[in-house]
């Protein structure tokens, strides 16, 4: 099996690629879903009030995801804290559902797409890193057009690390700035290098 981290800057298409992955065979997990579940939990929701200062429910017990993604993009203390508390149980859950692929299926590519391994470090965990690349530019572009003001945009952008330097990172770059059909082109190609690379792991 080959774990792959699959990451990249807000609004580079690390969805959308996911998606052709899962299409194409991948077995796919996604950290922001897991990041919804943890949510759930009382006891997350407890600190991350403390870390906050504010009510994380409103009155239908629904969660104030805008409020608290504001309040984090404005304050870096809050964010990395806010970080702090979940980056280690969604490496841990990462780490268990990996293990789960494995013993089902040792042919596996088996794709985590986690917007921060970079920062947070934990992309040494992983057997390949792929980076979703898109210029600064267009990442603004798309998030205008998703109708984030333009302070807004940009604050995002710059609260992550600069995708010029996550390129260092990263064993494979699929470059997202064109069109879904060359998108698509790029992520079947890389598709068919990761079997390959899973066989010539389980053959050695």
């Amino acid at each position: 099996m080959l774990k792959i981290g699959l990451t990249g800057g807000i609004a580079t298409g690390k969805s959308t690629v996911k998606e052709i992955f899962k299409q194409l065979g991948a077995y796919v997990i996604d950290a922001d879903e897991i990041v919804k579940n943890l949510w759930q939990s009382e006891k997350i929701q407890k600190k991350a009030e403390e870390i906050l200062g504010i009510k994380v429910l409103d009155e239908n017990n629904n969660l104030k995801a805008k409020e608290i993604a504001n309040l984090v993009f404005k304050n870096k203390e809050k964010k990395e804290k806010l970080e702090q508390l979940f980056h280690p149980e969604v490496f841990k859950y990462i780490q268990s559902w990996f293990k789960e692929i494995e013993e089902k299926d040792k042919n596996a590519v088996a794709i985590a797409e986690v917007p921060l391994m970079i920062e947070t470090g934990s992309y040494k965990n992983y057997d390949i890193i792929i980076l979703i690349y898109a210029p600064k530019e267009i990442q603004i572009k798309r998030l205008l057009k998703k109708g984030y003001t333009l302070e807004d945009a940009i604050q995002r952008i710059n609260s992550q690390m600069d995708i010029e330097e996550k390129r260092k990172y990263a064993d494979i770059i699929i470059d997202n700035t064109s069109n879904l059909k060359e998108l698509k082109k790029q992520v079947e190609k890389t598709f068919l290098r990761l079997r390959e690379k899973v066989v010539e792991k389980n053959n050695s």
